[in-house]
């Protein structure tokens, strides 16, 4: 008998995590993210993991099994659960952000959601789950120790080990060490952050470093952060108030983070200093503290709003300083660093992590990687979570923490890995691949049409259009040549013209008896324009042909 453990998204690249465990008849998935576009996904909102395995295998799905709460492991449940209606199962504040996504997705009457803490067992039919707590830059965090038919299995989630943490979880090493005791199978390991040497810093460091930095400002302090991070805003909160200064929070996805974490008690009360933002301007300047989102440099969020001065309550200002309180995404450097070039032309002043350390990772880095090798010793190794480099330098830490090379499993998203009594084995392929998600399409946007964006953002169009007459094959309309994104309309002058030529000998060149003349005349326009605009500008505008039959 053989387990099955199918990564279909976030071995290869960071985001879009979710990963399926197979025995016999069962199958149950661990998380279902999102991942947010990378350049050449032109116009794309997001994608998801191609589950056309899961869709194949739907009589077997029995659950879905989140780590915690981040986009990149939860943002993709809707799309599945809108294919398979399957009991979820994540820990309190995990679950009150799915529930809301859920409710504007409209399904969350018909989902079958289940609350699950640390210690609790978990049954799906031939495996046996137990949560473990671990500490991330989300509160909630969940390590699992999946107990199967083959052997145990341990899968980390986002983990760190923080033995300074102000408030919040902390990974259970304890736990971890008692299986790791017990024997562990295997081991599959958060890699992203495996290039970091040391350990991550503590929040306690960061905690006086904001400190300092909203003690010595002497107007507005507006920070922009994750909306998930909770620890974060409870320690600028409570910053704020030992300063006697009065906190708005500002932002959608912000705002429903901290009720959801106020409703489960993880989040102190705010009514002695949280004031609505209408009343921001009734305040003296050094008496406010701004929490927003956008310190990734989304377009719509309130920083990005407020720095380009199109928020309707708060505009920045000479005297204010923005505090960016997070890491810069790869992909979002040029959205952020814009959003900070407009709060300095405001005359604020910008605080961000290329210029003071005011941001702590909740991934682990390699000396809590290894300690994480040595709490499970585990028999097999299995690099997760992390771009292909990653998870080739976290096989290397594994090799040099006394596991064997052939008992290091490095595999890629689509990928089977396989256990048996025998051992265990990278071996077959599952499809696999993104779904891009646009707009209320799913799936509808591939790489021809992505190939199509890339062309009219880089060379623009060129629409023809033209009539024959049905009976005579005689040009009676045209050719009207129009050009969008590709040279100035009135500086074209000989190039249309000399565009029109080119058609009209196409015509030409098909006679009136040929067979499906008007696609043939679509097509030869597209050749030919093409070959002539190349040759003339050095473009390749897209080519559009509007052909008629009257």
């Amino acid at each position: 008998m053989t387990l099955k453990i199918i990564p279909l998204g976030g071995l290869g690249e960071i985001g879009l995590n979710m990963m399926v465990f197979e025995y016999l008849d069962t199958l149950f998935v661990v998380d279902a993210g999102l991942m947010f576009p990378e350049d050449y996904m032109l116009g794309v909102d997001f994608a998801i993991p191609d589950m056309e395995y899961l869709r194949e295998n739907q009589k077997k799905l029995a659950g879905v099994v989140l780590t915690h709460g981040h986009e990149d492991h939860i943002g993709a449940l809707p799309y599945l659960l809108k294919m398979a209606n399957v009991p979820v199962f994540g820990s309190p504040f995990t679950m009150g952000l799915v529930r809301h996504k859920l409710e504007e997705h409209g399904i969350l009457a018909k989902s079958s959601l289940h609350v699950v803490h640390p210690g609790e067992k978990l049954r799906i039919n031939e495996f046996e789950l137990e949560f473990i707590q671990v500490g991330h830059s989300v509160i909630d965090g969940l390590g699992l120790c999946i107990n199967s038919p083959v052997g145990r299995i341990i899968h980390t989630g986002d983990f760190k080990i923080n033995n300074a943490s102000l408030k919040g979880p902390v990974t259970d090493v304890t736990k971890f060490a008692q299986f790791g005791a017990e024997g562990v199978l295997a081991l599959l390991s958060d890699s992203t952050n495996v290039e970091k040497e040391g350990y991550t810093k503590s929040a306690k460091e960061i905690g006086e470093i904001l400190g300092k930095i909203m003690t010595d400002a002497k107007g507005r302090i507006i920070i922009a952060l994750f909306a998930s991070n909770i620890t974060r805003i409870q320690m600028v909160v409570d910053i704020a108030r030992a300063l006697g200064r009065k906190v708005v929070i500002n932002g959608r996805s912000l705002e429903v983070s901290v009720n959801i974490a106020k409703h489960l008690k993880y989040f102190d009360k705010t009514d002695d200093i949280e004031i609505d933002i209408h009343d921001v301007n009734h305040y003296p300047d050094e008496e406010i503290v701004i929490i927003t989102t956008g310190s990734q440099g989304e377009p719509m969020s309130a920083l990005a709003r407020i720095a380009s001065g199109n928020h309707k309550q708060i505009s920045a200002k000479k005297g204010d300083t923005v505090i960016l309180s997070s890491k810069f995404i790869p992909g979002n450097e040029k959205a952020i660093t814009k959003i900070i070039n407009d709060l300095y032309r405001q005359g604020a002043d910008v605080i961000y992590e290329k210029i003071s350390n005011i941001h702590v990772s909740g991934h682990a880095f390699q000396e809590e990687l290894k300690l994480m090798i040595n709490l499970t010793r585990p028999k097999y190794f299995m690099p997760i979570h992390g771009e292909y480099r990653h998870l080739i330098l976290h096989t290397r830490l594994a090799e040099g923490m006394g596991i064997k090379k052939e008992n290091i499993l490095l595999a890629e998203n689509g990928q089977v890995v396989e256990f048996d009594r025998t051992g265990g084995r990278v071996r077959g392929t599952v499809p696999t691949g993104r779904t891009f998600v646009d707009g209320k399409g799913i799936g509808d946007v591939g790489r021809s049409v992505l190939k199509d964006r890339q062309t009219l953002s880089e060379d623009g169009l060129v629409v023809v259009t033209l009539a024959f007459d049905e009976d005579t094959g005689i040009v009676v309309y045209g050719p009207e040549v129009m050009s969008r994104g590709f040279v100035f309309e009135h500086l074209t002058g000989h190039l249309i013209d000399d565009a029109q030529c080119v058609i009209l000998e196409a015509i030409e060149d098909i006679g009136l008896d040929v067979p499906n003349r008007v696609e043939k005349i679509r097509t030869r326009l597209q050749k030919d324009l093409k070959q002539y605009f190349f040759f003339t500008i050095g473009r390749k505008p897209m080519i559009l042909p509007f052909v008629l039959e009257l």
